[in-house]
C-alpha cells in the first residue's frame, strides 16, 4: 500500500568527505543520487501491487456475496454448468487474504528503497525524518480522510436497507477518529463496514517507526535489524497478537523483509543475479501457507511473507521495461496505479450493492460477484484520479530541493 513511484527518505546533509575523495567519489556519487532519485516505477512491484489489491478485493466481495464452497457444493453437487464451474474455479480465492503480506513487504522494500541506495553510496548519509513524515502524511492522510467519509456515505445509505449487513459496524464519531488517527485494532475497532483499514493502522504505525529502523541500520546493518525485528514479532505475537490486540510489531516482520530486500539490492551489483531456486522456495513458503491457513490467519500470513521475499528478491532482477515483459504483467500493473484506492474504498462498495440487490442475503450464484467487481474497480479509479492523485503530487511538493535538482 505504498506507492513505488515516491522517493520517501528525505535527505539531510550528510557528513562531507576528506578533500582528497571529493573529486574520486563524485562521479559514482551522483550517479548513485540519480538511481535514488529515480527510484520509481517498476513493473514487478505495480504489478504485485496491482494483483494484491484485486485478490483481496474479491476475496472480500466473494464472501459478500456468494454463500461459500461448502454451501455451494452441497447444493450443485457434481453439476457441470456453466455457473458450477466458475464457482469451483473460485476455490483458490478462499485464500485471498494473501494479499496482505504482500502488501506488507512491497511497501517495506518501496519506502526503504530510496534510502538503501543513498546510504550504499554513502555509510554517513542520514534520513530526514520531519521531512519523511510530512511526505507520509500528506499522502495517506487526504486519501484515508476521503475514505472515511466515502464509507460513511455508503454505509448510512446501507443502513436504510433492512435486513442490515452484518458488516456494518459503528459508524459514530468515536469509531471514524478511531480510525482516522489509525488507532483500530488497538483503541477499537474498524469503522463501518471497512474491514480493511485494520492494515492501514499498521502502515502508519510502520512508517512512524522507519526513521528509527533506518538509524539501527546505519549502526548494525540491515541483517541484524532484520533478526531483531523477528524477535520482536515473535514476542508481539505471543503478548498481543493471541489477545486480538493489532499491533504494528506482530507483522514488523514482513515489512522489514521488504526493506531487508531493498537495502541488499542496493549493495549488489546491478547485473547480479540469483538463483532460480528462488522461486522453488516462494512456491513451497506460499504452499506451507496455504496449509496453515487452515488453523489460523496469522502464521499463514508470516509464511505468505517470507515466499513473497523469495519471489520477489528473484523478479526484481527481471529489469524494468523487459520486452520479456507479457501483457499480463502490464496490465496488473496499470491496477498498481491505484491499487490503494481499490483497497480502501471496495467494502462498503460490495456492502452497498450487496444491500441494494439481495437485501444483504447470500447467493448461490457466483456471477454477481464477478458484477461487484466491474463496478467496484472503475469506481476506485476515479477516487484515485479525484482524491489519491492530488494527494500524492502534494506530497512530492514536500521533496527536498536538493534531490529535486539532482533529478532534473
Amino acid at each position: 500500500m505504498s506507492d513505488s513511484a515516491l522517493d520517501a527518505a528525505g535527505s539531510s546533509l550528510p557528513l562531507s568527505p576528506p578533500p582528497s575523495q571529493t573529486l574520486r567519489s563524485a562521479a559514482p556519487r551522483a550517479q548513485s543520487e540519480a538511481r535514488a532519485d529515480s527510484a520509481g516505477k517498476e513493473h514487478v512491484i505495480d504489478a504485485m501491487r496491482g494483483f494484491a489489491a484485486l485478490l483481496v478485493a474479491y476475496f472480500h466481495c466473494r464472501q459478500i456475496e456468494w454463500v461459500g464452497m461448502q454451501a455451494f457444493h452441497q447444493n450443485a453437487g457434481h453439476s457441470f454448468s456453466l455457473d458450477t464451474i466458475a464457482a469451483y474455479l473460485t476455490f483458490p480465492i478462499a485464500w485471498g487474504s494473501a494479499g496482505v503480506p504482500i502488501f506488507f513487504v512491497i511497501s517495506g522494500y518501496c519506502i526503504h528503497r530510496s534510502g538503501a541506495l543513498r546510504i550504499a553510496n554513502n555509510p554517513a548519509y542520514q534520513l530526514d525524518a520531519g521531512n519523511f513524515w510530512v511526505r507520509r502524511f500528506t499522502r495517506i492522510y487526504p486519501v484515508l480522510l476521503a475514505a472515511l467519509l466515502l464509507t460513511l456515505a455508503l454505509d448510512w445509505f446501507s443502513l436504510q436497507l433492512p435486513p442490515v449487513s452484518h458488516k456494518i459496524r459503528e459508524i459514530g464519531l468515536q469509531a471514524f477518529l478511531v480510525n482516522l488517527f489509525s488507532l483500530q485494532g488497538v483503541a477499537g475497532k474498524t469503522y463501518g463496514s471497512n474491514g480493511a483499514l485494520w492494515t492501514l493502522s499498521l502502515e502508519v504505525q510502520f512508517y512512524a517507526i522507519y526513521p528509527l529502523l533506518f538509524a539501527l541500520r546505519r549502526r548494525i546493518g540491515m541483517t541484524s535489524v532484520l533478526a531483531m525485528v523477528a524477535v520482536i514479532n515473535v514476542v508481539s505475537a505471543y503478548l498481543l497478537e493471541r489477545h486480538d490486540v493489532q499491533f504494528f510489531t506482530s507483522y514488523w516482520f514482513s515489512w522489514t523483509l521488504g526493506a531487508w530486500i531493498a537495502d541488499a539490492k542496493a549493495r549488489s551489483a546491478p547485473q547480479a543475479r540469483s538463483s532460480w531456486w528462488l522461486y522453488v522456495l516462494a512456491a513451497a513458503f506460499v504452499a506451507l501457507g496455504c496449509a496453515a491457513f487452515h488453523f489460523g490467519q496469522y502464521g499463514a500470513f508470516q509464511l505468505w511473507a517470507i515466499g513473497f521475499a523469495f519471489y520477489l528478491y528473484r523478479a526484481l532482477e527481471r529489469g524494468n521495461g523487459n520486452q520479456r515483459d507479457g501483457w499480463g504483467l502490464r496490465l496488473l500493473s496499470r491496477f498498481g496505479d491505484f491499487s490503494f484506492s481499490l483497497y480502501l474504498i471496495h467494502l462498503p462498495i460490495f456492502v452497498l450493492l450487496s444491500s441494494l440487490l439481495f437485501r444483504s442475503s447470500l447467493q448461490m450464484s457466483i456471477w454477481p460477484s464477478f458484477g461487484y467487481m466491474l463496478v467496484a474497480v472503475p469506481v476506485a479509479y476515479v477516487f484515485y484520479r479525484l482524491v489519491e492523485l492530488p494527494a500524492m503530487k502534494w506530497s512530492a511538493s514536500f521533496k527536498p530541493k536538493s534531490a529535486l535538482k539532482q533529478s532534473r
